[in-house]
């Protein structure tokens, strides 16, 4: 049976390196944030109502994820408005990559997993944690976005303790060897419960 871990955790936690871990160590790796543009490249007529809300979106025939970035910044309901388009085609992503896996173990990089209501459908719910001020400089550090950009989106998810205390497992990312001992840990633990199951 295939292991099915969703993988959480806020802005600028470590989700990527944690990610990363896990690849390292055997699992496949699903990733929404790259879903999106891959659906938006694949199934460009389903988001013809991105183009009709927002031509502006629009570059070179694809929809651009700066200008994106900037009209949620804008608009209020933007966002809203954005995911109940885009959440179906990264869900059907989603599922074709479970089913074309070969790996005993998948990892679902989710940011927005419990806002959306996902945990679920997952045999565990991994969040990233690292502290406030430290999540803060790595996503300045990045030079992607504003301290009012960072603010904005910190407003639009759930608090990152509210996510560690729904989640199976903590991995802490304030070092790189915190994250994989605590990743082998998370594998560990759950692989051993599978073989007794």
């Amino acid at each position: 049976m295939t292991l099915k871990i969703g993988l959480t955790g806020s802005i600028g936690m470590g989700k990527s390196t944690t990610s990363k871990i896990f690849k390292d160590l055997g699992c496949d790796v699903w990733d929404a944030d790259a879903a999106v543009p891959r659906s938006a490249q694949t199934v460009r007529e389903k988001l013809a109502p991105i183009q009709d809300l927002w031509p502006q979106a629009i570059s070179d025939g694809a929809v651009s994820r700066d200008r994106l970035k900037d009209i949620i910044s804008a608009e209020s309901d933007a966002l809203a408005k954005l995911e109940k388009i885009v959440h179906p085609l990264v869900r059907q992503d989603r599922a074709d990559f479970a089913a074309h896996s070969k790996a005993d173990c998948i990892v679902f990089d989710i940011p927005l997993l419990f806002e959306t209501n996902s945990e679920g459908e997952f045999d565990a719910v991994v969040c990233v944690d690292v502290n406030p001020t430290l999540q803060r400089e790595r996503v300045m550090a990045r030079g992607t976005m504003t301290e009012a950009q960072f603010e904005q989106i910190l407003s639009k998810q759930m608090p990152n303790d509210e996510k560690v205390r729904r989640s199976d497992f903590r991995v802490r990312t304030d070092t790189l060897e915190m994250a994989e001992n605590d990743v082998k840990t998370v594998l560990e633990t759950l692989k051993s419960g599978s073989d007794n199951a």
